[in-house]
């Protein structure tokens, strides 16, 4: 098995983001949106888990300011329970940490439970539910915080982040 490397989310990488993403959630971000996240938005920053060039994952996230939010995390179906989620997660953290975030906030559905594990095991707790949150079922949603992000990598350097319009 080939070795899965994290890396920053490109254009390149909408179409297989988004067919995850359409697998994934009932209500799912369009193809489009990710395009915008990549291309307009600057406090946006997502993160892709690649194996052999297939996309196996992603996560991403905005930061403003200290502040920071988790915007949505997916892995394929058929590559769920390697980890792949976890690794994203975590390095997903360690970038927001850099950023100057102080702390990150998610929402997760109260069915959903292997990702409050997921979440739980890389120090976030619940702090409130938002009623009636997910539209396709009316289900709520847990709020999670994550108050003890990774220490800021002091080596750390970031390319620009928003890329070109495709030709």
């Amino acid at each position: 098995m080939s070795e899965t490397v994290v890396r920053f989310m490109r254009l390149k990488d909408v179409d297989q983001v988004a067919e995850i993403e359409q697998a994934t959630f009932a209500r799912p971000w369009s193809r489009e949106s990710f395009r915008q996240e990549l291309t307009r938005n600057a406090v946006a920053r997502y993160l892709v888990a690649e194996e052999d060039g297939q996309i196996l994952g992603y996560a991403g996230a905005w930061v403003i300011l200290d502040e920071s939010h988790i915007t949505n995390i997916a892995v394929r179906e058929e590559a769920r329970g390697r980890g792949i989620g976890r690794k994203l997660t975590a390095e997903l953290l360690q970038i927001l940490s850099n950023l100057g975030a102080s702390y990150a906030t998610l929402e997760v559905r109260v069915s959903n439970l292997r990702a409050q594990n997921l979440y739980k095991s890389l120090g976030f707790i619940s702090v409130g539910k938002r009623k009636r949150y997910y539209e396709d079922n009316n289900e709520d949603a847990y709020l999670m915080v994550c108050e003890h992000l990774p220490d800021v990598d002091p080596d750390y350097t970031e390319e620009p982040w928003i890329e070109k319009e495709e030709e």
